[in-house]
């Protein structure tokens, strides 16, 4: 990736709204998106390209996104992304599990579209392998 260029996210929501908003929050901030509706089609979109960092809803049709989560840790091709947990279902001991499936934050919905994508921005700047530098903090304040 250039110095130049936005980061690019992949943002897994089956979702159409949730996903909607998301995209729109964070190319507001300067990110750029790529989606997917389900484990399946995040894994085509894998193929073609490498994000620098993935949104993943938990709760996905098919492939759950923890069990998802587990094979892209797994793949040395993928291992290093980070993935953002994003969830609905805030329960005790969810965050616990996303960590423990190799998530790097977590994330409740709704999102607060003032703060998301500096939130984000913070994650992957505690990432070893953050490739967000041209996303700031200050970029994203107001998103």
């Amino acid at each position: 990736m250039s110095e130049t260029q936005s980061p690019l996210v992949l943002i897994v929501e089956d979702n159409p709204t949730n996903l909607m908003l998301i995209v729109a929050v964070l190319r507001r901030a300067g990110y750029r998106t790529v989606t997917a509706v389900d484990a399946a089609t995040a894994a085509a979109r894998l193929a073609e390209e490498r994000p620098d960092a993935i949104i993943m809803d938990i709760q996905l049709p098919g492939e759950d996104g923890l069990t998802f989560t587990s094979r892209l840790r797994a793949d040395p091709a993928t291992a290093a992304i980070p993935i953002v947990a994003l969830t609905a279902h805030a329960m005790k001991g969810d965050r616990e599990r996303a960590l423990a499936a190799g998530c790097d934050g977590f994330f409740t919905k709704p999102i607060n579209t003032r703060t998301f994508a500096r939130e984000l921005a913070e994650v992957l700047s505690r990432h070893p392998g953050d490739l967000s530098r041209s996303v700031t903090t200050e970029r994203g304040r107001g998103a």
